[in-house]
C-alpha cells in the first residue's frame, strides 16, 4: 500500500507563501466578505506587513450584514468593492476563504495564491494553492500562519480570526478540525472580549426583523425529511438568506433548511444540515451544478443560478411558483 503523501508543515507553507512576492509588489487580497474571509484578509495583511509595497483587500459582494458592518469598523478592516479597483495596478493577487469558480466575478482574474477551506473543485491556476477542505474556518488556517511566523497577533486581529472561526463553525456545531479548536482556544485570551461582545449582539437588524416574519409564514415543511424551505422573493443581498437558513437550524426536528431568493440576477440557495450523514455540497452539485456555480460543505453549501439559465416560465411567476420549483428540484434529486 502506498504511503499517503507528507504534508508540508505550517513553517515550510509559510515559507513558500511568502516566497512568491518581493517589496515592490503591490498586493490585491480577493474575498467574498463575511467574517471569516474579513479575518484572514487581516491576518493576510499582518503576514505581508514590510515584505511588499501595499495590500489592499477588495471584496465581490455588498455587505449589509450589521455583524459584517460592526466587525469591520470597530476592528479597522478596510475594504472596497471589487468593481472600483483596476486589477492592472497590481502585481499579485490573492483569494482567501474561496476559489476561481465560486463566483463570476473571479473567473479569469490571475491569482498567484489561492487559500481556502472549501472542498475542491475545479483545479486551481495559482503559484501557491493551499486548500483544507477538512478544516471548519479559514480563519484557523490563517492561524497557524502567524504561529508559524512567531506573530502573536493583537487584540483586534485575534478578535476578528476568533469571531471567524465562530461564525464559520457555528461554534463548532458544524464539522471542524482539531485544528480550529487549537486555533480557537489559542486565539481566546488575546481577543478583547468587549469587542467580541459588540460584534456578536450586532447580528439583526431592524429590517431583518421583516425577513423572520416573511419567512415564518412562508416555511413549508416536509417532515419524512426533516426539511424546511422558504424562496424569500428578490432580496437586496443573499446574506439575509443565509441568515435564515441558520436561524431554521436551530427549530426543533429541522434537519435540513433551504432558503432560497432572487439576488440581482441570479437565483441563490442556501443549504444546510445538522451533519449527520448528508452532504449539503454534493446535494447542491447534484441538484444545481449543471444551471449555475453549486458546492460547499457537508453542512453548508450554496448554488447560484443566472435566471436566464432557469425555465422561462419563472421569470414572471410569483413568489410561491419559485418556492415549488425549487422544492420540486430538490427533492427529486
Amino acid at each position: 500500500m502506498a504511503k499517503a503523501a507528507v504534508q508540508p508543515s505550517a513553517a515550510e507553507k509559510l515559507r513558500r507563501l511568502r516566497a512568491i512576492f518581493s517589496t515592490t509588489d503591490n498586493v490585491l487580497v480577493v474575498i467574498n466578505a463575511d467574517p471569516d474571509a474579513l479575518a484572514s484578509a487581516k491576518a493576510l495583511k499582518r503576514l505581508l506587513w514590510r515584505r511588499v509595497h501595499t495590500v489592499k483587500v477588495a471584496r465581490i459582494n455588498d455587505m449589509r450584514r450589521p455583524d459584517n458592518l460592526t466587525m469591520v469598523r470597530v476592528l479597522e478592516i478596510p475594504t472596497i468593492k471589487l468593481g472600483q479597483v483596476r486589477i492592472e495596478d497590481f502585481g499579485r493577487l490573492v483569494l482567501l476563504d474561496s476559489q476561481p469558480h465560486h463566483a463570476p466575478d473571479l473567473i479569469g482574474l490571475d491569482f498567484s495564491a489561492v487559500i481556502d477551506h472549501h472542498p475542491l473543485g475545479a483545479a486551481i491556476k495559482a503559484e501557491f494553492k493551499d486548500v483544507r477542505p477538512e478544516y471548519g474556518a479559514n480563519s484557523s488556517i490563517m492561524t497557524e500562519y502567524l504561529r508559524a511566523a512567531r506573530i502573536k497577533p493583537a487584540p483586534s486581529l485575534a478578535t476578528a480570526l476568533f469571531f471567524g472561526i465562530k461564525t464559520d463553525t457555528e461554534t463548532f456545531r458544524r464539522a471542524a478540525a482539531a485544528a480550529d479548536m487549537d486555533a480557537a482556544a489559542y486565539l481566546y485570551p488575546l481577543a478583547n472580549q468587549v469587542l467580541l461582545r459588540q460584534i456578536e449582539y450586532s447580528e439583526t437588524s431592524l429590517t431583518d426583523l421583516k425577513h423572520y416574519q416573511t419567512a415564518l409564514g412562508r416555511m413549508t415543511f416536509r417532515r419524512r425529511s426533516g426539511s424546511a424551505f422558504v424562496h424569500m422573493g428578490r432580496v437586496n443581498n443573499a446574506d439575509i438568506l443565509v441568515q435564515l437558513a441558520d436561524f431554521f437550524m436551530r427549530v426543533h426536528n429541522v434537519a435540513w433548511s433551504f432558503v432560497s431568493g432572487v439576488v440581482n440576477a441570479k437565483l441563490v440557495v442556501i443549504a444546510r444540515n445538522d451533519g449527520y450523514r448528508k452532504d449539503a455540497g454534493k446535494l447542491m452539485k447534484m441538484t444545481f451544478g449543471a444551471l449555475g456555480s453549486a458546492g460547499g460543505h457537508k453542512a453548508a453549501a450554496r448554488a447560484e443560478v443566472r435566471l436566464e439559465n432557469l425555465p422561462p416560465r419563472l421569470l414572471d411567476a410569483d413568489d410561491d411558483a419559485w418556492q415549488r420549483f425549487v422544492i420540486r428540484t430538490i427533492e427529486r434529486t
